[in-house]
């Protein structure tokens, strides 16, 4: 057998010679094989564990390997089952296929035979992950999904991004709101030896923190009122794959334990159960505050800290990266105008100079809404100055390092960027070192 792409195998048998020799045979070519004696057995193992496919035997001393395949099936949607049985018949055959079997492997069988099944299950899983990461794309309609900067500061980012994708360390994004972390870990997936396997992104603000851990860990039905069957969890969804946690520092405590041990063992349990199951998934996550000053003041813990930073990309601001706003906006256009079946060739010179002088404090996420609203209002060839929303018509360019301003200019301009981009008027006072008298002194002086 010569079969060097990688599946999870359940194999079922009553015969011990044939499990060993199975078990020996498929692991010599790289697969991870699981081999037991009984249906009861098979079932616990794929309730702990996330196989590809089960090779089942028809005959499982008295009780019928045609029920388990069925159980099978129920409990794991996405398993192959393919019979194994040196009873072979039609009747059989067809019986099989109606229980849900992928397909039928008489005994004796050749290994060339058993590479064919498993080139043609490794095939239609590989298909099946791709649609699902595509399905979760479109949810989230993501027209700027393609990774690309002239900013130095965007190519470091996008530098270090490919470097480290390849390997399953853990990945702390950092950046501001709307500047496009949630891309960059679909890229960092995408550039990855997981990228066949699936791709799992929750906001963990999103979720009360009790849905939050169903979500991610699973439940068992019966855990907690409305849990009516089994829920796998998004660590089990995303098995060989990849989980992403948006605004990890809105998770709880609790969760933020749970988490830990999941990076430092791989194992977890779902809600209402006992059983440790263990995950083989990379975990990437994101923030938009300062992880350190959450640990200082107890909301956040160190230790997850550590473990989540072990590489750390920052995601410049659009403001500090205006070269790539031409692009961006002219990216974004073309998608909009094609959802909307309009025929506009781009932004007029002073619409684009209106778009590069902005601040965006809400970065590629506003500049994305600016665009879209353009194109609903633009009936013509061109995306006029009037097209563009009210306030970035209003708004000059404010000054930075380096330019010949006065001092007060530049504070101004400083102290109105971090207003905009901070959470509340405590995070903004906290950032720029001010008290909360001497900060509304400020903004009353400088009108803000």
């Amino acid at each position: 057998m010569n079969f060097s792409r990688t599946l999870s195998i359940l194999v079922v048998d009553d015969e011990p010679n044939i499990r060993k020799t199975l078990g020996i045979a498929l692991e010599s070519e790289g697969h991870y094989v699981f081999a037991v004696a009984n249906p009861k057995d098979a079932l616990a193992e794929a309730a702990g564990r996330y196989f590809d496919l089960a090779l089942v035997d028809l005959r499982l001393g008295s009780q019928s390997g045609l029920d388990l395949i069925a159980n099978l099936v129920s409990l794991c949607p996405w398993i192959k089952c393919v019979v194994i049985t040196a009873y072979a018949s039609i009747d059989t055959a067809v019986e099989a296929m109606r229980k849900g079997a992928f397909d039928y492997l008489p005994k004796p069988f050749s290994n060339e035979q058993l590479s064919i099944i498993l080139g043609k299950v490794f095939d239609i899983r590989t298909l099946e992950q791709k649609v699902a990461s595509l399905q979760e794309i479109l949810k989230e309609v993501l027209p700027e999904a393609v990774v690309e900067s002239k900013s130095p500061a965007m190519q470091r980012a996008l530098a270090l991004a490919r470097q480290v994708a390849d390997s399953d360390a853990t990945v702390l994004i950092r950046g501001e709101s709307g500047t496009g972390k949630t891309i960059l870990a679909r890229a960092l997936h995408s550039w990855s030896r997981r990228a066949a396997k699936p791709f799992g992104p929750i906001s963990c603000p999103s979720l009360s923190s009790e849905l939050l851990e169903s979500e991610l860990f699973g439940h068992a039905r019966g855990a907690f009122t409305g849990a009516l069957r089994d829920y796998p969890g998004r660590i089990a969804a995303c098995e060989g794959g990849t989980l992403f946690l948006d605004e990890i520092g809105d998770l709880s405590l609790p969760i933020q334990a749970k988490l830990l041990r999941v990076l430092q063992e791989k194992a977890y349990e779902r809600l209402g159960e006992l059983k440790t199951r263990k995950a083989n998934v990379r975990i990437i996550t994101a923030t938009n505050i300062e992880l350190e000053s959450a640990i200082l003041e107890g909301r956040f813990r160190e230790d997850l800290f550590y473990r989540l930073d072990v590489v750390s990309i920052v995601v410049p601001p659009l403001r500090e990266r205006r070269e790539d706003i031409p692009a961006l906006s002219e990216a974004l256009l073309a998608f909009f105008a094609r959802q909307n079946h309009r025929k506009i060739l781009g932004f007029s010179k002073d619409a684009c100079q209106v778009l590069e002088n902005y601040e965006w404090p809400g970065n590629v996420r506003e500049l994305r809404n600016a665009v879209e609203r353009s194109v609903l209002l633009c009936s013509g060839p061109t995306v006029e100055i009037h097209h563009l929303p009210l306030k970035l018509k209003s708004v000059e360019r404010e000054p930075e390092p380096g330019d010949f301003v006065t001092m007060q200019e530049l504070e101004r301009s400083h102290i109105r960027r971090i207003l905009a981009s901070s959470r509340s008027i405590e995070d903004a006072c906290r950032i720029l070192g001010m008290d909360s008298v001497t900060f509304w002194r400020k903004r009353k002086k400088y009108g803000l």
